[in-house]
C-alpha cells in the first residue's frame, strides 16, 4: 500500500507538471488538487503503516479492536439509560444518608424518611445547610433562634410579637424574611419565616410558606417528592 501511495503521488505530480497552471484538473483548481492529493496519499501511507501492524499482530490486535467496541457499546448504553442510572443513584444516595435531598426528573427533589418515621429536610438557608422537620401543620418556616444566629438572623426582643403554638405550648416568634431557601435544586427568594425565642423550639420547621410556593409536594411510602414551580 505504501508504493500505490508513492504512486499515486509521482501520478499527481506528472498531472500537475503537464497541465500547467491554467486549466482546472476535475473541477478544481490545480493547488486545490495538489493539496486533495497529497492529503490522499499521506492517509494511505498511515493507513498502510496501521495495516501492516495490524497484520503483524493480528490476534492482539483484534482483541483491542473488540475490547474499544465494548466500552464504546458501554459508553452508548450509559447514555441512552443516563436518567434511569441517575434515579438509581439517587435512590441509593436516600437509602444511605436519609435527608439528603435527591434530585430526580421534572425537576423533582425526593426526601426518604429517617428510621424515626419523620422526614429531615437538609436545606440551605442563605447559603448555609441547615436541617428542617418536614412540617405540613407549621404555616410558616420556623427556625430556632440558635440556627438563626448561625445565619445572621438576630431578631430584637421587641419583634417577638407573633404567638405560635408548640409542642411545648404557646411562645412567641419574631417575622424574618430568608433571601433563600434551598433544598435540592429547588430554590425559593425571599421566604418568609419565624424565629423562635431561644429554648423554645429544638428543630427548625419546613412549613407551608415554603411549602406552599411548590409545583407540588407529596408522601409516597417512606419518600418525601417536591416539586418546584415552573
Amino acid at each position: 500500500m505504501i508504493y500505490l501511495a508513492l504512486g499515486l503521488l509521482g501520478l499527481v505530480l506528472a498531472i500537475l507538471v503537464f497541465n500547467g497552471t491554467e486549466s482546472r484538473i476535475v473541477g478544481m483548481e490545480p493547488d486545490q488538487f495538489a493539496g486533495l492529493a497529497a492529503t490522499g496519499a499521506l492517509l494511505a501511507m498511515v493507513m498502510a503503516g496501521f495495516w501492516g501492524t495490524f497484520r503483524s499482530r493480528m490476534g492482539e490486535s483484534l482483541r483491542a479492536l473488540a475490547i474499544w467496541a465494548l466500552l464504546g457499546l458501554v459508553c452508548i448504553a450509559a447514555y441512552s439509560y443516563r436518567d434511569e442510572a441517575q434515579e438509581i443513584g439517587n435512590r441509593i444516595l436516600g437509602e444511605l444518608r436519609p435527608g439528603s435531598a435527591t434530585s430526580g426528573p421534572g425537576g423533582t427533589v425526593t426526601i426518604t424518611r429517617r428510621s424515626g418515621g419523620d422526614f429531615q429536610v437538609r436545606a440551605a438557608v442563605n447559603g448555609t445547610t441547615q436541617t428542617f422537620l418536614f412540617d405540613t401543620g407549621a404555616s410558616s418556616v420556623v427556625l430556632t433562634a440558635e440556627n438563626a444566629a448561625a445565619v445572621g438572623l438576630t431578631p430584637k426582643d421587641s419583634e417577638y410579637a407573633v404567638r405560635v403554638s408548640t409542642a411545648n405550648g404557646v411562645t412567641v416568634a419574631a417575622p424574618v424574611f430568608l433571601d433563600s431557601l434551598a433544598v435540592g435544586n429547588i430554590t425559593l427568594r425571599r421566604v418568609s419565616a419565624l424565629v423562635s425565642r431561644p429554648g423554645a423550639l429544638s428543630d427548625n420547621l419546613l412549613g407551608m410558606s415554603f411549602l406552599s410556593r411548590l409545583a407540588s409536594y407529596e408522601v409516597r411510602g417512606d419518600r418525601l417528592v417536591l416539586r418546584g414551580a415552573p
